[in-house]
């Protein structure tokens, strides 16, 4: 059966995800710093590897085949903890993943990382650190699949989705449970070939949009 690693598994997309796949029936490795922060599920396919994302933790990809980085540094930190996060342990989990044989990296950017120069303000070093980690791991010879959500909020999922831009820049969002179920359908369903998505709330299935 495959095995999945979840790198962020306690996060607040990563939460919900675990879960979602374990329902499925699928075999889950949850990399979490705190391994307290998922004590509320219980599955005999998940195995939590407790490790810190600023040093070495190439050990969790063992007998793993895909790898889904919902990792972030979160809004309340500076500029170190996105340096350290969503970049460096972005671009070394690409290469252990590369050097352990991964079949599929799936990556959760986000809307505007294709390039902040447009952007300006606090969020554009957060947006240069998902540019440069994406960079990496498309030049990693993985396959791979680059998911870049936009605002994302905690509404009631809607289940419908849009990979088109919206011109309304209000309107470009996605609730944080429809961007898990968006993931759990990408490690289910591998793309034959690498895609980089944009992925907003809209009036299409998943199955229209991966």
């Amino acid at each position: 059966m495959n095995r999945t690693l979840i790198i962020g598994a306690s996060g607040q997309i990563g939460k919900q995800l675990t879960p979602q796949m374990l329902d499925a029936g699928q075999k889950v490795v949850a990399l979490v710093r705190d391994k307290e922060k998922l004590s509320d599920v219980n599955s005999d396919n998940l195995t939590i590897f407790e490790g810190d994302l600023t040093k070495n933790f190439e050990q969790a990809f063992e007998n793993c085949n895909q790898v889904v980085f919902v990792a972030g540094s979160g809004g309340h930190t500076g500029a170190d903890k996105t340096l350290l996060i969503d970049l460096w342990a972005a671009c070394r989990a690409a290469d252990y993943a590369k050097n352990t044989g991964l079949s599929h990296f799936i990556m959760v950017s986000s809307i505007g990382a294709d390039d902040p120069s447009q952007i300006s303000g606090e969020m554009q070093p957060y947006l240069v650190a998902k540019h440069m980690a994406d960079e990496h791991l498309m030049h990693s010879g993985l396959q791979y699949s680059i998911i870049r959500p936009g605002t994302l909020t905690n509404d009631e999922p809607t289940g419908q989705f849009s990979s088109q831009r919206p011109s309304n820049k209000d309107e470009a969002k996605i609730t944080r449970t429809d961007v898990a179920k968006a993931l759990q359908y990408c490690v289910s369903n591998p793309p034959n070939k690498s895609t980089i998505i944009e992925l907003f709330n809209g009036e299409k299935s998943i199955e229209e949009i991966l």
